[in-house]
């Protein structure tokens, strides 16, 4: 008797690449069988007695999804699809978001190429609205311990502060190819220049002036952008994906030590942690990209893939539960 067993992994964006697995599958001699993500067929791309390869359909809705195999009876799979919730984006890093599970997100554009819509502000609800701030090229986006959000301008080699009412004043300048932002527990703000360095910038009120800034520490210059994130251990975590096959995931100790935590992944980028301090990154390389999670209370890490994607760059912690993730043109909520 046909049966389906499992399906690897058990998340999905739309577009993405999956593998059932089961027992005496139909492999009919003339085409694949039909396979459907609740209504909607899904392309077959490899087929076997024991898997298929399924490419997801491009018009699911998202959410808890059924899977069916055409000559399969008996119980079907549920697939955990993420919804779409903005198109029309350019994502060079994670979005961030608000308390009150506002996104935001970023039109960043190539040099010179200054958007009239540089920033987004996306509602519970899902409506979108443009924040015509002064900002060439926004990139990495964080939320500060003022509620506020605090976005990187790579090609100004500078930091704004964005406050609730959408208005944005400069906060650090002088900073090299600012990307990746993250906050530590004492105020300050890691910035990573991609040319090589993680930037300190000491805390202070607004308005105070030209703030103090020291390299905390070295390491191996990006193509794109440095992604940071503050973890549990208050060490903070960085990728700087570059053209090799392999790259690594560093720790730095608030002692400023610099460890190559992780090296498995092909093109990690964007990363955060979830309350429980899970650790979750994405892989950007094809042939392995997607959404890893890894459990930060091992010795040795070990990431699983959890949610099957085209190549993405950034992933946030929604504080509503659940994920947000990012390729360079769109965002979904898983």
């Amino acid at each position: 008797m046909s049966a389906l067993s499992a399906c690897y992994p058990r998340g999905a964006t739309p577009g993405a690449r999956l593998e059932l697995t089961g027992s005496r599958l139909p492999v009919p001699a003339d085409a694949p069988p039909r396979v459907w993500f609740g209504a909607l067929d899904a392309r077959v791309v490899a087929a076997s007695s024991r898997s298929l390869s399924v490419i997801v359909p491009a018009g699911c809705e998202g959410g808890p999804t059924p899977v069916r195999v055409e000559g399969v009876d008996g119980d079907t799979l549920v697939v955990d699809i993420a919804r779409t919730l903005a198109t029309a984006i350019h994502q060079v890093d994670s979005p961030v978001c608000v308390p009150d599970g506002t996104i935001y997100a970023t039109q960043s554009g190539s040099r010179d190429n200054k958007s009239d819509a540089p920033l987004y502000r996306i509602a519970p609800d899902g409506a979108r609205e443009v924040l015509s701030v002064a900002i060439a090229n926004p990139t990495s986006l964080a939320l500060g311990p003022d509620d506020c959000v605090y976005v990187s301008s790579r090609f100004e080699g500078a930091v704004f502060r964005v406050d609730p009412r959408g208005q944005a004043e400069l906060y650090a300048n002088e900073l090299g190819v600012a990307t990746g932002l993250a906050f530590g527990k004492d105020g300050s703000l890691y910035v990573g220049d991609r040319a090589g360095s993680i930037l300190r910038v000491m805390p202070g009120a607004p308005g105070e002036g030209r703030r103090q800034v020291e390299t905390f520490a070295s390491l191996p210059p990006s193509v794109a952008a440095f992604h940071l994130a503050m973890g549990p251990d208050d060490c903070l975590y960085v990728t700087t994906p570059t053209l090799a096959s392999r790259d690594a995931i560093y720790r730095i100790t608030p002692e400023r030590q610099v460890d190559t935590w992780y090296s498995g992944f092909g093109r990690p980028q964007g990363l955060t942690f979830d309350r429980s301090g899970t650790m979750f990154v994405v892989d950007a390389l094809a042939g392995s990209a997607g959404l890893y999670r890894i459990d930060m209370t091992t010795r040795t890490p070990e990431p699983e893939l959890i949610v099957a994607a085209p190549p993405l760059v950034g992933v946030a912690s929604h504080p509503h539960g659940g994920l947000v993730l990012a390729a360079s043109d769109r965002l979904w909520r898983l």
